[in-house]
């Protein structure tokens, strides 16, 4: 029995020396053809949960909610999810394309937010000083979320990744909030000071509405639009992130929201805000907005974007009287 068992291994191994290319070359095939599908499953999630809470421990007493979940979403996409907008071929996120497209545009509104926290909210008049925390979280979060260790468009020398700035970002927006939280921070609470943010929000998401138009003039003449994925998970991104930006931003502007009556109407502005950025289709697809058989998935958030910008105005022209 063991003579038979040493004979079958010397003719296997025997059998491999003959053979060894062939089989090389097989178990690259099959490591390679797992690496990519395996890692990309692995990399891949759309992280849309619209009961999302803030960590107790980064919300100090007295600290801005609002500012503290901007913080909390630049940590769990960085940081815990896995920023994969710019991974480098090389790594299976950087076949990826929706899951890239969906955090882009969660950092492009957090972004837009953060312009609003230095101009707007975090500073007592537009004369007055801006906050320096808020300035550099603001210029960190336009840096590009597809830059890698290298960038050979620009220079043959290392270049700042995208996370790095995103996490320096985080940290200046946990700055502040902790100097709020002991009064060496502004946070107005004005109602100028909202209705101007809030005209910020509904121009950008108006620039969400009219590039998912282009895209619907532009792609539906095609049987499959490649093209249209990029464009409704970016406006889902969007539309996510400022849904949880404007809910905390509801609870940061408590006596304004109680005396102008302004929560039923905050309400259903946020219901607009969560039903774009729940929107799941398995295939997205860019049919003509009157097909028969196909549906238009861009159509579909473009009318929760127009709605959330015309509710958003709502709450504008209450803010005014």
């Amino acid at each position: 029995m063991t003579m038979d068992t040493a004979a079958s291994r010397s003719a296997f191994t025997a059998w491999l020396r003959s053979r060894w290319l062939p089989v090389t070359v097989i178990a690259v095939v099959l490591v390679f053809g797992l690496y990519y599908p395996v890692g990309m499953l692995i990399a891949h999630k759309i992280d849309d949960r619209m009961d999302y809470e803030v960590p107790a421990a980064e919300l100090p007493a007295g600290g801005s909610r609002t500012v503290a979940m901007a913080a909390a979403l630049i940590d769990r996409e960085v940081n815990r999810n896995g920023w994969v907008a710019n991974d480098p071929f090389f790594m299976p996120g950087s076949m990826l394309d929706n899951m890239p497209n969906y955090q882009l545009g969660m950092i492009h509104a957090l972004g837009r937010f953060a312009f609003q926290l230095v101009d707007q909210i975090g500073r007592t008049r537009g004369s007055s000083q801006t906050d320096r925390d808020l300035q550099e979280a603001a210029g960190l979060l336009q840096y590009s979320g597809t830059k890698w260790i290298f960038d050979f468009s620009t220079s043959l020398l290392p270049t700042a990744k995208s996370e790095e700035q995103y996490r320096k970002a985080r940290a200046s927006l946990l700055n502040y909030n902790q100097r709020l939280s002991t009064g060496n921070a502004v946070f107005e609470r004005r109602a100028d000071n909202l209705q101007a943010t809030l005209e910020r929000i509904a121009l950008d998401i108006g620039s969400a509405s009219a590039a998912i138009d282009r895209r619907i003039q532009d792609g539906n003449a095609t049987f499959i639009d490649w093209e249209a994925d990029d464009v409704f998970y970016s406006v889902k991104g969007q539309m996510y992130a400022y849904y949880l930006i404007l809910r905390e931003l509801k609870q940061d502007y408590p006596n304004l929201v109680r005396d102008r009556e302004l929560a039923g109407t905050w309400d259903q502005m946020l219901a607009s805000f969560a039903a774009g950025a729940s929107l799941k289709p398995l295939v997205v697809w860019n049919a003509k907005p009157d097909a028969f058989i196909l549906p238009n998935h861009l159509g579909s958030t473009g009318f929760y974007v127009e709605r959330s910008r015309t509710q958003i105005y709502e709450i504008i022209n209450i803010l005014q009287k």
